[in-house]
């Protein structure tokens, strides 16, 4: 009997043990050949579909060898049976793996193609935003169904799929209500991927915060803030909610400088230096430049320098500067031009004010007398003549 079990142990050692050091060695191999690639991959295609390959290989290969020798050995059908259906999950999970990486490839093939670091960047943007959300969709979905997949082959799952199935119509309703954000956020990742209301570094306004779209996920949205704060925004708040896009077809914009000034202002020369401003300021994009005078209040007028720029970054700087520039243009040439509180009383005869107070002139009730219609004495006095 002992004789018996040492052949019988190692008719079962054997095959596996070999299985076992055949995919140690396969797996070494295509993991050199995987950091071979890795050095190339930036320049060749062909050591980037070799990386993609090699390393999910490296996992795949040694469990079909451990399968095949678990077939090969005296063991009872339901023990290999229990081996190969586990070591078949792995086999599984690896082609799922290797699935996920060839899309990540792609997309970052892509996105190599389309590079945002140059200054007429649109179409770029349009290309990496789609790729991005697209490639996030279909892995999220390779991924789903691999695991789905897995899980099926074990019977105990599979009944507790049939019986979901016989109860459909209520475990479905409550399932659609518990998975609603999440396929509310994959659908509405399919609507931007596709009509594109946002793009990558795009410039949006979103809850009154200026930012630069930074990322898009396959559920939310990361904004990047002016002062480095990062908005997280779900994907379906883009769809349901207005908000401003400062990008969507060019990154050119308008902007404004409001003055409030003097009505002694001389807008001819205050254009002339806006224009001289413009013209110093490389900022500026050469459409517009124009000062107009939009409001008059008793006290002062109000002056808007509109300016263009090539994006909202240049353009910001751009108004800071106007502002800080114009200022200083008015303080040394024109001083009068600046708004001031005061109260300027002139003599009978067209002579200027002095210190001294003078007694006002005796008034004249008749000046300021109304035509008549309400006073009521003399609306009395006139009932009387027309009724005498």
């Amino acid at each position: 009997m002992s004789t018996l079990d040492w052949q019988q142990l190692g008719a079962i050692a054997w095959p596996l043990l070999v299985a076992l050091v055949l995919g140690l060695l396969v797996r070494r191999a295509l993991l050199a050949i995987a950091r071979r690639a890795q050095a190339h991959a930036s320049t060749r295609t062909r050591a980037r579909v070799v990386q993609v390959i090699a390393i999910p290989a490296a996992v795949a290969l040694p469990l079909l060898f451990l399968a095949v020798a678990a077939a090969a050995t005296p063991l009872a059908p339901d023990t290999i049976g229990r081996i190969q259906h586990w070591l078949g999950i792995g086999v599984l999970l690896s082609a799922t793996w290797l699935a996920v990486r060839a899309v990540g490839a792609v997309e970052l093939r892509i996105l190599r193609e389309h590079p945002v670091d140059v200054e007429d960047n649109l179409a770029a943007r349009r290309v990496q935003t789609q790729t991005r959300v697209i490639a996030g969709v279909v892995q999220g979905a390779l991924i789903l169904v691999g695991v789905s997949l897995a899980l099926m082959t074990f019977p105990a799952i599979r009944q507790i799929g049939a019986t979901l199935l016989a109860s459909a119509g209520i475990i479905g309703l409550v399932a659609g209500i518990a998975a609603r954000p999440v396929f509310g956020n994959l659908i509405a990742g399919l609507q931007i991927a596709l009509a594109q209301p946002i793009r990558l570094d795009d410039v949006v306004i979103v809850e009154g915060e200026w930012g630069r779209i930074e990322e898009i996920t396959s559920t939310y949205v990361v904004v990047r803030v002016w002062d480095e704060r990062r908005l997280i925004v779900p994907l379906q708040w883009f769809i349901e909610h207005p908000f401003q896009n400062w990008t969507r077809t060019s990154a050119q914009l308008l902007g404004t400088a409001f003055l409030w000034l003097d009505y002694r202002t001389p807008m001819a020369e205050v254009r002339a230096e806006l224009q001289r401003i413009c013209n110093d300021d490389p900022r500026w994009d050469g459409r517009v430049c124009v000062a107009q005078v939009t409001e008059t209040t008793e006290r002062s007028i109000e002056v808007r320098l509109l300016v263009s720029a090539r994006n909202s970054g240049d353009l910001f700087d751009l108004r800071c500067a106007l502002r800080e520039r114009m200022l200083e243009f008015l303080n040394a040439r024109h001083p009068q031009a600046l708004p001031r509180l005061r109260a300027d009383l002139a003599r009978e005869g067209g002579g200027a004010a002095t210190d001294q107070p003078t007694a006002p002139a005796p008034s004249n009730p008749a000046d300021t007398a109304s035509p008549g219609a309400e006073d009521v004495a003399g609306s009395v006095a006139a009932s009387a003549h027309r009724s005498g």
